[in-house]
């Protein structure tokens, strides 16, 4: 079978590899899509905080069910399923408490853990779930809508709350749908346009806001929101210092703020604002088995048109196609890294359902 791996920081090759063996408890799997996380990018780039090489990535996929034991999950041969890939080691205080999203000892497939991107892979069976009909590339972008969906969920949005979310990339434009979804009146903050636009319009937001300078940016903050007031709820999500800082700065007294970007920098701000302004800030760390079989059936139930987040999914453009072969995963990463600005979601076609 063919593997996707990155040997170092700019370099990917498609490597023949065999075929994973089947222990028991787990489940063998074929690869229909895979999505291309800002995390394997920041991997490819050398500024993933978690990466380590060689790396095979991957882990947000669909996979048809190729081979599967008995289980009381009604899970059968051919069925078309995604998959919880944060792997928890069940013994820290954290698993101990329910909390496996954040397990001390968090394997993350793709990042401390190697991914999903092969034609064929194991799963442990308590980590598939059932597509319920949902296609090969709707399945695959269920992991990081669940992503931006538990953040959101930690920052409790409620009908009528004003909602900023800093990052028009996949993860901010699936927070700002999900914030939506919960009631929210929802704004949405980059420094790409046509990231912003595309998800302005196509997603129905509130406003938006071209992130160009600090000053301009508080000038907008004041003129949604009323002068000083600020917004309800604040959502970082690319791991800047300056994005948190734009979030502690537009947030209203009392307001919230979660953290879903991840980066390697340091912060330098004043965090008296903290104090002073009384917030709620939240770190959101991968996602729970609820946020996966809640968003399956969100997206089932046809309210959000979830492949939308793949922009221009047919266009031969190197600057903005969105969609690539197995046999083009080098040109996948390294056209997605030189031309992020007008790409959301990139997504790999691994296969067809047989």
């Amino acid at each position: 079978m063919r593997t996707i791996i990155i040997s170092e920081p700019g370099k990917v090759a498609v490597t023949e590899n065999e075929m994973p063996k089947v222990k028991e408890g787990e489940a063998l799997l074929k690869l229909l899509y895979g999505g291309i996380c800002g995390s394997d990018l920041g991997t490819y780039r050398g500024t993933f905080a978690y990466a380590s090489y060689p790396r095979i990535p991957g882990h947000e996929f669909s996979a048809q069910i190729v081979e599967i034991g008995e289980n009381d999950r009604g899970l059968k041969p051919g069925m078309i399923v995604t998959c919880n890939p944060y792997f928890n080691c069940q013994k820290c205080y954290s698993c101990e408490r329910g909390l496996v999203n954040c397990c001390e000892s968090n394997e993350t497939m793709g990042a401390q853990r190697d991914g999903a991107f092969s034609e064929y892979i194991t799963m442990p069976i308590e980590r598939i779930y059932d597509g319920k009909g949902l296609n090969p590339k709707q399945l695959a972008l269920i992991e990081p809508f669940c992503i931006s969906y538990h953040g959101v969920s930690r920052a409790d949005v409620k009908k009528g709350d004003k909602v900023l979310v800093i990052g028009a990339g996949t993860i901010g434009v699936l927070a700002a749908i999900a914030a939506k979804a919960k009631g929210g009146e929802v704004y949405i903050v980059d420094v790409a346009e046509e990231k912003l636009q595309y998800a302005y319009e196509t997603f129905g937001l509130a406003g938006m806001i071209k992130n160009d300078s600090e000053e301009e940016f508080m000038n907008r903050v004041n003129e949604i929101t009323g002068e000083h007031h600020g917004f309800d709820v604040c959502i970082e999500a690319v791991g800047l210092p300056a994005t948190f800082q734009n979030c502690i700065d537009a947030a209203a007294y009392g307001g919230r703020i979660v953290l879903i970007g991840v980066g390697k920098k340091n912060l330098d701000f004043n965090f008296t604002l903290i104090q002073k302004k009384e917030l709620n800030i939240f770190g959101s760390r991968n996602a729970l088995k609820a946020d996966f079989t809640e968003l399956i059936d969100l997206v089932k139930s046809g309210e959000i048109d979830l492949e939308k987040i793949v922009m221009n999914p047919d266009s031969t453009d190197v600057k903005k196609k969105s969609e690539y072969e197995l046999d083009e995963a080098d040109r996948a990463f390294e056209e997605f890294s030189k031309y992020g600005g007008s790409k959301l979601k990139v997504l790999i076609h691994f296969s067809d359902p047989s």
